[in-house]
Parts: structure tokens; C-alpha cells; sequence
């Protein structure tokens, strides 16, 4: 189950039609943009692409579509955001068949967080059923897994080969890091604090705002590798003011309006997502004109 992934992952959107199917063609473009890009792995059918509302069949529309446009150039990540083992597993065969990667799975959040043991075994089923890679998917604020509990996961599940790291902010991050887990990789998703992250120990990121300035993300990110502190500093001031602008409520219509901006087609939204109003828009534009991504 070994897999190369670090760096620059971006989650992508899941473009849809005005008829609310998925976009297979506006998808594939998207996969184009970010390979053309440098990127060193995509994620799909995760919280940036309205996973949470996709069915089996529409989120193995979505990794098939990328799959085939990566053409094993990049790990392709599939998320899946289910309530039960039995759902997520069977998303996780359906999703095995279309030749992706690894799964990003999320815990059950609807209305009860299992304990320890059970969580662990949760990961440990749903790796076991799938034959696949899983990344732990920490970002459910109300069933947080605590640091403690996802590096026994990474340490005593062979098949969990990472987490990405989301909810809890940075704090829960550098807990996490400084317990150094063994098992498998440390992805930050914490976007106002990407820098920070690397810097902590992250080996890699998976996160919205590497899908709307994935030039900006992969610049940083090399910047750091090369101890090119300043440049990275100056990327993170260019950074913050977009994710800013593209985090909130109906968050995932926001980035695909950030991708209007720059020419990209993400596709509509699908209801009952509000779409951006002219003010929200306005406030994107301007910080991707910061950054230098799109002109006045």
C-alpha cells in the first residue's frame, strides 16, 4: 500500500452543469490547469468538491474522469464523507474500480463521534475492505479525532498511510506533529497558516486554497524546500487575503467563482448552495489581483 504523496495536493471542485450533473469535460479541464501547474497529486470528491452531496455513482464519475486525464502522473486522492462503515466502504469499492490512488475518509459526524477503539477500527475495516490506501480526514469540528488517537491510527493500521490535518487549527497540527507518528504522513489543511505548517513538520498540504492559486501554493512550497524563507513569507501574504475572501458560508461556491475570475470553469453549484453575491464577489477579485493571479 506504499504511495508517494507530499507536497502540493489540491482538492478539486466538482464542476456541475446548470442541470446539477457533473461536468466531465469542465472537470478534466481543471486537471489539466493544476498538472500544467506542477502539482504533485489531486484530491477529488472531498469538502471542495461538495463531496458531502455526491452520490457512489456521481463520486465514481468524478475519479474516473480524473483518473484518466492524470494518466499516472500524480496520485489521485477520492474523498468520501459517509456516516457509517458500510457506506463508506461501499463508496470505497465502487471508487476502487476506477484505478484511484487512496481514499480520504472522514469520521462519522451525524450525531455521535465513536471512542477510541472503535474510531481505530473504523480505519482499520474500511483499509482492509477497499484494499486501499486511506488518509484520515480530521476536519468534522464536533467529532474531532484527537492528535493522541490519529497517530495510534497511522502507527497500528498498516493500510492508513496519512492525515490531513484540518480542524483544530494549528494547534492541533503541532500536537499531532510533535507526537511523530511513523506510520504515515502529516498533510496540513489549515490554510491561513500553510507556512507555519511546513515549518512544523508538514510534509505536504491538501487544501482549498492550493485549488483556486495552485502557481502561488507550489512556488511556496519549493521555496521551502530550497530554505527560501523570505519568498515564502512573501507567498503567505499573497495567500491569506485569498483564502480570506473564499472562506465561509457556501464556501465551495466561493472557489468556483475565484475560478470564473481567472477563466477556469468550476461549473455551477448545486443546490441548495447560495450562490456568491456581487459584494462577495468583488472581495475575491480584489485579493486575487493582490496576488497578482488575475488583472484589475
Amino acid at each position: 500500500m506504499t504511495i508517494d504523496l507530499h507536497g502540493i495536493i489540491p482538492p478539486l471542485v466538482t464542476p456541475f452543469d446548470a442541470d446539477e450533473r457533473v461536468d466531465e469535460n469542465a472537470l478534466r479541464a481543471e486537471v489539466r490547469y493544476h498538472l500544467d501547474r506542477g502539482v504533485h497529486g489531486l484530491c477529488v470528491t472531498g469538502s471542495t468538491g461538495d463531496g458531502q452531496m455526491l452520490s457512489a455513482e456521481d463520486s465514481a464519475t468524478v475519479a474516473a474522469a480524473a483518473v484518466k486525464e492524470v494518466a499516472g502522473r500524480v496520485p489521485v486522492i477520492s474523498g468520501i464523507i459517509r456516516d457509517s462503515t458500510a457506506e463508506v466502504i461501499r463508496y470505497g469499492n465502487l471508487l476502487r474500480e476506477t484505478g484511484v490512488d487512496a481514499l480520504q475518509v472522514t469520521p462519522v459526524h451525524y450525531l455521535f463521534q465513536p471512542d477510541e477503539e472503535n474510531t481505530i477500527a473504523y480505519y482499520r475495516r474500511i483499509s482492509e475492505e477497499t484494499g486501499l490506501p486511506v488518509l484520515i480526514y480530521n476536519v468534522i469540528p464536533y467529532a474531532l479525532i484527537p492528535a493522541t488517537t490519529v497517530a495510534r491510527i497511522l502507527n497500528e493500521v498498516p493500510g492508513v498511510i496519512a492525515v490531513k490535518q484540518s480542524g483544530g487549527n494549528i494547534h492541533q497540527l503541532a500536537d499531532l506533529l510533535h507526537y511523530a507518528p511513523t506510520g504515515g504522513k502529516v498533510f496540513t489543511a489549515v490554510d491561513d497558516l500553510l507556512y507555519p505548517g511546513y515549518l512544523l513538520g508538514a510534509q505536504g498540504a491538501i487544501s482549498a486554497t492550493l485549488t483556486v492559486v495552485p502557481e502561488l501554493c507550489v512556488a511556496q512550497w519549493d521555496a521551502v524546500q530550497r530554505g527560501d524563507h523570505a519568498e515564502a513569507l512573501a507567498i503567505h501574504n499573497k495567500l491569506l487575503p485569498v483564502w480570506r475572501a473564499i472562506d465561509g458560508p457556501n464556501m465551495t461556491v466561493r472557489i468556483k467563482a475565484a475560478l470564473a475570475l481567472q477563466g477556469r470553469d468550476g461549473g455551477h453549484g448545486r443546490s441548495p448552495l447560495t450562490p456568491v453575491s456581487d459584494v462577495e464577489r468583488d472581495t475575491i477579485r480584489q485579493a486575487l489581483t493582490k496576488a497578482g493571479v488575475v488583472q484589475h
